[in-house]
This record gives C-alpha cells, structure tokens and sequence, in this order.
C-alpha cells in the first residue's frame, strides 16, 4: 500500500507540473501538419514540466495508445501477486473476434501473462488486449470502469476509455498532455517493467512477431514506448527517449503517415535534446 501511496503520489505531482504551464506558453513556433487531428506534447519526464505543445489540451482518439492503460493495469497486477508471467489468460469467443492487429487466437486458446505483454508491447494485438480486459476485470466494460478509474487517479483529467484495445469507439478520447502523463507514470511506477516497450521482436508458436515502432532502432536514446493507429486518429505516438543526460516524453498524434509522424518525433527530439536534426520534414 506504501509503494502504491508513492507512485500515485508521484504520478500526481506531474500531473500538477504539465498542469501548471500557462496556455500563452505552449504556443507552437511552427508545425508541419495542418492535419485537425494533429496534437502535439513534449515533455521533460524528470520534472514534468511541459516543453512544447499544440493542441495539447484538445480531445483526440487514442487509437492503440489505449493498449498503455491495459499494461498500466497488468502491471498492477503482476506486482500485488495477483497474477505471474506464467499465469494463463483464457480467450473468450469475444477476445478471437476482434480484428487485427491480432495474434489470431481461437476462442478457447490460453495465452501466458509473458506472451500478453509481449503481445501488446510489441505486436499490439488486439485480441490479447480484450482477453486482457476480460481476465482482469471480468467483462471488456468493467475492465474500461477500471482503465478510468486509474486515469483519474494518476491525472489523466482528460480522457475516457471505452475498452482495452484502442479500436475506435467515438466516445474514446483522450489528449496529448494526457498521453504524456501515462507514458512518464509507466517508467516511474514500473521501472522492472518499462523494458517491455523497447522490444522490437518475439516469437510466438514458432513465428518472428515484429513490431511497429521504428524509432527503436532508428533514433539514439528511444527506449519505447507505443504507436496507435485507426482512420479517425490518424498516426500517433508516444516515445520515451533518455539521452544526453536528460528524459523526454513526445507525443504525436494525427500524423498523416507513420512516416511523417516518425519524422516529427525525431525533429521534437533533436530540438529538445539540443542535437543537429538529421532528418528533414516534410509537409
């Protein structure tokens, strides 16, 4: 009860950092996405304090940045004993049905809790996230009671989930700022943990699963954490990058390709690194 007193504590005092910044000071200099759901937020993941913004505040469809909230919650699971890595997460005919990203589990397979964090971490399936949903909090509705319940409690003031995966539901919503937030609570309340998210690859039933977010391997320092993708969300992400003697949490979210919002991230974090950009943007 006292290590979770502390990390809802320390969640709360970035919480209070980001939401300190006066408006007039995340004004953006420039933006190479003139996309309506673009949104942008940096920020220093060692103090909070946000560094740059556009439209950081305003609602925007998570796409599979949900699926950070799902391991926040697996996490929190593994750590009070309720589950193991070994533990076996039953798939329901509900899981199967949800349409890929998948692993293509059948109704009636068995996935360990290992393979489930590999799973989302990396492939981002989405039927491990249902199956997830439906293990830890009995039905994928109750399981999203539960994602909300912790979002409030770590300052997520913005944000509402509709289930485990990400897949678009239009009252899903979420923001940058609040993105930022999850992503710098992941690293401070799991750091046994947070190395999941740096996982480029695993094998599951004899096959080489890849992942999706090539800044892992492309960009010095980024060490996770999540790409998100459906039609109404456009491109997102959130890294996590350490380097230079400092911690950084980007987002990006809207981006028109993957491409171009890998571009953006890897611009944001030359700015705010202090390093010479070394790839060119492009509008």
């Amino acid at each position: 009860m006292a290590l979770f007193a502390f990390a809802t504590l320390a969640a709360c005092s970035t919480s209070e950092a980001i939401r300190s910044i006066e408006p007039a000071a995340l004004a953006a200099t420039s933006t190479v996405n003139d996309s309506p759901r673009h949104a942008v937020a940096v920020v220093d993941a060692t103090s909070g304090r946000m560094l740059h913004a556009v439209n950081a505040n305003e609602p925007r469809h998570p796409a599979s940045l949900t699926k950070m909230m799902t391991l926040y919650l697996l996490f929190e699971a593994l750590e009070s004993n309720r589950v193991n890595l070994f533990t076996m997460i039953p798939v329901s005919q509900h899981a199967a049905s949800q349409p890929p990203s998948k692993l293509r589990l059948r109704a009636g397979d068995q996935i360990d809790v290992l393979t489930a964090i590999r799973a989302l971490t990396i492939k981002s399936a989405n039927d491990v996230a249902v199956a997830v949903g439906e293990f830890l909090g009995g039905t994928e509705e109750r399981f999203a009671d539960m994602m909300n319940a912790r979002a409030r409690a770590i300052g997520m003031r913005s944000t509402t989930f509709r289930n485990a995966s990400g897949l678009h539901d239009p009252q899903q919503v979420t923001t940058a700022r609040d993105m930022a937030l999850l992503g710098i609570s992941l690293r401070r309340r799991f750091p046994d943990k947070f190395h999941y998210f740096s996982a480029t690859s695993f094998d599951f039933r004899g096959k080489l699963i890849r992942g999706h977010n090539d800044l892992l391997s492309s960009v010095e320092g980024v060490d996770g954490i999540k790409t998100g993708y459906v039609r109404a969300s456009g491109f997102n992400i959130v890294t996590s990058v350490k380097a230079d003697g400092k911690s950084l949490v980007v987002v990006v979210m809207g981006g028109k390709t993957a491409r171009t919002r890998n571009a953006e991230v890897e611009s944001l974090i030359a700015t705010y690194l202090g390093r010479p950009a070394t790839v060119a943007l492009q509008p």
